[in-house]
This record gives structure tokens, sequence and C-alpha cells, in this order.
């Protein structure tokens, strides 16, 4: 159980770091994105604003003045070292000229093929391959800029590079440090577990030898005076307090994975319909059918003793708590090489259960505890030997007033 803890604390941990240090990856990608278009839409706004050429400011008598996150940008040698191409159409959306003066990478073939992509895609603002574009109306048509973006690309993509590094240099670094605090960290849930499991194990052997005594003494008593109602009762306390103590040290047993499991291949089904016939006399005396329908032919490799309990106590469950005249329903099957097992019952106050507690210790849907002959822990020893056996079970409501518990072993 520390153990599972511990790994329980590890996982969440890193878990949460992961999902921080992603999202700052994401918001750095996003922000890096949006300066990167600002960047280049501020270029393309320049050379759109000067009929598809980038100004000379120095030559000009009144410099448009810039302004924004991006000005610092814009130097004497920005218009030398910016490659750029521009393709003029009419309203008809038909190609007049192109310049590629200022770029040797693009021909006028090309420059004209991703015009017309470019107007095809219907937005204003863009990327094609390592383009960025911007689409403007004048008044003979359209005029399409392109500015390469491949060198400020490149610088973002190194960036982005950088952090992804780090973050991930990072992450390995802080899981480190989470698996060597685990330890430290799970500390006072392992000491308070094994005070439990001490306590456990204490009043087992506190308990055992005075009910033993208890119980050896009736039998003297009952051969000197005779049974009586009485001394039935008492023996019958005596010995549901004993099958208590012994069922609370199975489970802390399960808990902590010390059951010594005795695991062979056995016939499941064949194991299903013993039980099953061992029930159907029992449901049968308190009015209750009982309906099976089990899979031929299914094998698994685990504890029969184990499986065959908590089938037991799922058939149990369900004929103590089916209602008079009810229907109980086992299902064996194979589901994707894994047997499933299900138990559903009739049971007309299935709305008022809480079903996350079904399976904690001493937990009784009767909320004044009425004794029927359970200590309501017999649903956590089925879910321990669930666990046991890598497999899991959950609780169910179903329409028509039925509740069912579902078994997938692994």
């Amino acid at each position: 159980m520390i153990y599972n803890l511990r790994k329980k604390f590890i996982f969440i941990s890193a878990a949460s770091v992961l999902l921080v240090f992603l999202l700052i990856f994401l918001i750095i990608c996003f922000v890096s994105a949006s300066q990167l278009n600002g960047t280049m839409d501020m270029l393309t706004d320049v050379i759109s604003s000067n009929d598809g050429v980038f100004p000379n400011f120095n030559e000009m008598e009144n410099p448009p003045e810039l302004s924004g996150p991006h000005e610092e940008l814009f130097t004497p040698e920005t218009r030398l070292s910016t490659r750029f191409f521009t393709v003029w159409m009419d309203n008809n959306n038909n190609i007049i000229r192109e310049n590629v003066e200022q770029i040797s990478s693009v021909s006028q073939a090309e420059a004209r093929e991703y015009a017309v992509k470019a107007v095809k895609s219907g937005n204003e603002r863009g990327w094609i391959s390592d383009y960025r574009y911007k689409v403007y109306n004048t008044d003979y048509g359209k005029t399409v800029v392109f500015v390469n973006g491949e060198m400020n690309r490149g610088m973002t993509n190194r960036v982005l590079y950088s952090v992804f590094f780090v973050l991930s240099g990072s992450f390995i670094v802080i899981l480190l440090l989470i698996i060597l605090i685990s330890k430290w960290a799970v500390k006072p849930a392992a000491e308070s577990y094994e005070k439990q499991k001490q306590f456990v194990t204490d009043a087992n052997h506190e308990l055992k030898t005075p009910l033993t005594l208890i119980l050896s003494n009736l039998d003297i008593i009952e051969s000197e005076i005779g049974k009586n109602e009485w001394l039935d009762d008492i023996r019958g306390e005596g010995e549901r307090m004993t099958a208590l103590v012994n069922q609370l040290v199975a489970l802390s047993r399960m808990d902590e994975g010390q059951t010594g499991l005795c695991i062979a291949e056995f016939d499941l089904s064949g194991m299903a319909l013993d039980i099953v016939s061992e029930f159907e006399v029992l449901a049968s005396d308190r009015q209750k059918n009982l309906i099976a329908a089990v899979e031929p032919f299914i094998r698994y490799n685990g504890d029969e003793g184990l499986i065959r309990r908590l089938m037991s106590i799922l058939l149990d469950n369900a004929v103590k708590y089916c209602d008079t005249g009810g229907s109980i329903n086992i299902m064996v099957y194979e589901k994707r090489r894994h047997p499933v097992i299900i138990v559903e019952n009739s049971y007309r106050e299935v709305d008022s259960l809480e079903l996350d507690r079904l399976f904690d210790r001493f937990y009784r849907s009767d909320k004044a505890r009425t004794y029927t002959g359970s200590f309501g822990i017999g649903l956590s020893i089925a879910k321990s030997i669930a666990k046991s056996h890598h497999g899991d079970i959950c609780a169910y409501k179903k329409d028509g007033g039925h509740v069912g518990f579902k078994v997938t072993l692994r």
C-alpha cells in the first residue's frame, strides 16, 4: 500500500510539473508565433504602403512615422536586407506584372503561382512556404506582397528548440528530486499505516485468546447444563467476532501484498458453475431467482481460492440485498482475452446507494446498520482480491431498479 501511495505521489507530482511546463512551452510558442507574424506583417505593410516597393526612408521628404513593438526593426539597412517580391493583378484577378528584382530564389513563374494561391485562399494575410504575404486592393485590382521570412522563422525555431530542451532537462531534474523526496513525503502516511497494521495484528492476538476461552467454556457449560437460547446467542456472537477478526487480518495482509498468491491456471467457467450451484438453494429458500450465463472453456491464470472467494462475496452480497421475489444474474465471459465477471440483482432502493462508498470498510447502505449477517467489509476484500490480480471492480446502477458489480481480471 505504501509503495502504491508513493507511486501515486510521484505520478501526480510529475504530471503536475509536466502540465505546467507544457503550458509554459505552448505560451512561448504562441507568443513567438505572434511576434514573428507581427514582424513580417510590419514589413508587408511598409511595402504595400509604397505600391509594392520597399521605400527608402532616407530619400523621402516626409517619411512615415512607425510605431509599435516592431519599429526598432527598421534601420537604414532594412531595405537592403529584406527579400521580397510583388505581384499586381487586375479586377478579374488576372496577373498584370510582377517584380522579383529584390529576390533571387523565386522566378517570375513561381511568383505568379504564389500570388494565385494567396488570392484563392481568401485570407488577407498568411504563409505560403517561407513567405509571409499580404493581399490588398488598389484602384486597378489586387496586389500581393510576399516577404521572405525564412531567416526569422529559423531564429524563432532555434529559440523554441532551446526552450524545449531547457524545459525537458528541468523536468528530468525535478522528476529525480520528486523521486528522492517521495519517501520523505509519504513517511507520515507510512507511519500511520504501520501503526494501524500493528493495531490490527495486536487486536487479533488480544481478541483471539479470550474468544477461544469463551467458546471453550461454552462447550463445558453446555455439557453440564445442556443447550439453551442464551448460550446459543453467546456462541453465535463469539463466532461472529472470530470471523470478523479473521477477515480484518486477511484484509490487512491483502493490502500489504502478503497474501502469497498461489498462481496456477484453472477452469474459471467450471468454478463459476460450482459456486452458482452452491448459492442456488440459498437463493431459492429466500424466494429469489438465480440466473447464470457462463461462457464455457474460460481458463484463467490466478489464485483459484481467492477468485472463488471473490465470486462468493459478490453472490452472497446479491442474495442478501436482492428484493424478495427478485432476480440475481451472474455472467462470466471473456472480453479481449480478459475474463469478466458481472453480478446483478434487483434492488428497489438502488437510487439511495452511494456507489463510491460501497467498497469502503464497514460501510453499509442500511443507515440503521441492521444486522444482516455481514460486517460491511466483504466488498473491500473483493476489491483487494481484484487488485492483487491486476484487475479492477466497479459498482453501477441499472435502469429498472438493479445494482451490479463488474470485475475485470488481467
